[in-house]
């Protein structure tokens, strides 16, 4: 059993001046890193409090690892959330959560103090903070929730997953045998916290024993003056930021180690990304928010084998199988399934009722469609869904048609993933409809009932759909014809 804070009081003797963060404006050593985490932990064990989970709705920064990992520490559970959000969604997946209280800047919470009653403001919390016990001491039970996630379900509307300790703890092999990380590392964090890649990245070289070097918000410029001014040794991206990195058209010759994960990269922009850093090492896996690391490929297997997303990682084992579940042979496209420590406990309601991923003998699947070669490799052919994977986002498409088909002049919408070598794929919205409408009217549309990065970003209207013999919109000869006509602009 590994609980995710436990290395903190030894790295602290160890070598206590050893910075743990590094932000522009400030630092933190593992000393003063593990005092502020004893701090949170007891502030929050102290808390009068049945339901024991806190809302993390904060820019990326030290204050909020700090209030991740003392809920960690604290054995409570900690909710991320999306600073994009609007309004609607932020109310649902809090309702979803039911956080005994948000932490969130001055800013925010006088923006949403009437809408939303249990929140608190930062400044206020550290001050508290501060006046709490240096140490702490609390022998947490075995396998204990600390982390709510959220992904959209098929249905366009959240839903909630929570894994234990135990899941991420395990998961930390990981990096050590996969992307042979260990606590020399300077690691680069240059996106969000709020998503799962980055906070996971944080959190693990903190348990290692590396040095985090974090960014407010991602930016090209800003992530190639660290590499170059800093002794970064290993950053954690996603595609759309290699892309951005390659606009700069800077090159370095300095050995870094790229872990990235998102959408599946295209070949331009790794041949790209190897001109400009000589001496890179890049390691590509695949994952999912439930089921955590899936395959690893490494720097020289992605050199031999550029259509893959790697071989099992470290504990985790794969199975391709058929509509019967048998497993196939080698080159057979089936479904994708997946055994391993590092899974979710389960998805869970309102209720808080948990509803396990796994089956009878430990095997989960998301419904992701591939095959394995002879040498045991995964290729991926799709997702069963449509899911549309935008920048390293999940973005579905019927939640997006949900609030287009309300409009009284559209007939029918069909939202599709179209490739783009920036963001991996682009949202588009096809509409059967009234002669009158317009693209910048069904944005304005949008605007009201989504969260911008889920707007279509390009629209086409159409007299007639193609259709399946069922009578549904056939997407797949849609994606097709959408593509084509693209292609002959």
């Amino acid at each position: 059993m590994k609980f995710i804070t436990e290395t903190y009081n030894s790295f602290a003797k160890l070598y206590p001046e050893q910075t743990a963060i590094h932000t522009s404006n400030q630092q933190i050593s593992y000393k003063k890193w593990n005092i502020l985490i004893n701090q949170t932990a007891h502030w929050l064990h102290a808390l009068p409090t049945e339901t024991k989970t806190i809302g993390v709705l904060l820019p990326n920064g030290i204050p909020f690892l700090q209030m991740f990992l003392g809920a960690c520490k604290a054995g409570w559970i900690a909710v991320p959330y999306d600073l994009k959000w609007n309004l609607t969604e932020l109310k649902q997946r809090i309702h979803l959560s039911n956080p005994s209280f948000i932490v969130t800047t001055r800013e925010i919470y006088s923006k949403i103090k009437q809408q939303i009653p249990n929140v608190v403001v930062l400044e206020e919390c550290l001050h508290e903070i501060s006046q709490c016990s240096t140490s702490f001491e609390w022998e947490p039970e075995d396998d204990l929730p600390f982390y709510i996630g959220f992904t959209s379900g098929t249905t366009g509307s959240p839903k909630a997953f929570i894994r234990s300790q135990d899941s991420w703890g395990a998961s930390f092999d990981c990096n050590r045998i996969d992307f042979e990380l260990d606590e020399t590392d300077h690691i680069l964090i240059p996106g969000a916290l709020i998503h799962s890649h980055f906070l996971y990245g944080a959190v693990s070289t903190l348990y290692l024993g590396g040095t985090v070097y974090l960014l407010e918000k991602f930016s090209a410029a800003k992530v190639l003056s660290w590499i170059n001014t800093l002794p970064i040794t290993a950053a954690y991206v996603v595609p759309t930021m290699i892309e951005g990195l390659l606009k700069e058209m800077i090159s370095f010759n300095k050995p870094l180690k790229m872990i990235s994960s998102g959408a599946k990269w295209n070949e331009r922009s790794k041949i790209q990304i190897r001109q400009s850093f000589p001496e890179l090492s890049l390691y590509e896996f695949y994952g999912a928010s439930e089921l955590s690391f899936i395959t690893v490929l490494s720097e020289k297997e992605g050199l031999q084998k550029d259509r893959t997303v790697g071989k099992p990682c470290y504990g985790v084992d794969v199975q391709v199988r058929d509509d019967g579940g048998e497993i196939v042979q080698p080159y057979t496209t089936g479904k994708i399934y997946v055994k391993s420590k590092y899974l979710i406990n389960g998805y869970f309601d309102h209720e808080r009722v948990l509803q396990p991923i796994q089956d009878e003998e430990g095997w989960a699947t998301v419904h992701d469609m591939g095959y394995v070669d002879e040498d045991g490799f995964l290729y991926i052919t799709g997702r069963e869904q449509n899911m549309i994977l935008y920048g390293g986002i999940n973005i579905f498409p019927e939640e997006i048609e949900k609030v287009i088909s309300i409009h009284p002049d559209v007939e029918e919408v069909a939202v599709i993933g179209l490739t783009d070598s920036y963001w991996g794929q682009v949202t588009a919205a096809v509409i059967k409809g009234k002669s009158n409408l317009t693209e910048i009217h069904l944005k304005r549309f949008c605007k009201k009932h989504l969260s911008s990065y889920k707007i279509p970003r390009k629209w086409f209207f159409l007299n007639e759909m193609p259709y399946t013999t069922s009578g549904k919109i056939a997407r797949a000869d849609l994606v097709k014809q959408i593509e084509r006509q693209v292609s002959h602009h």
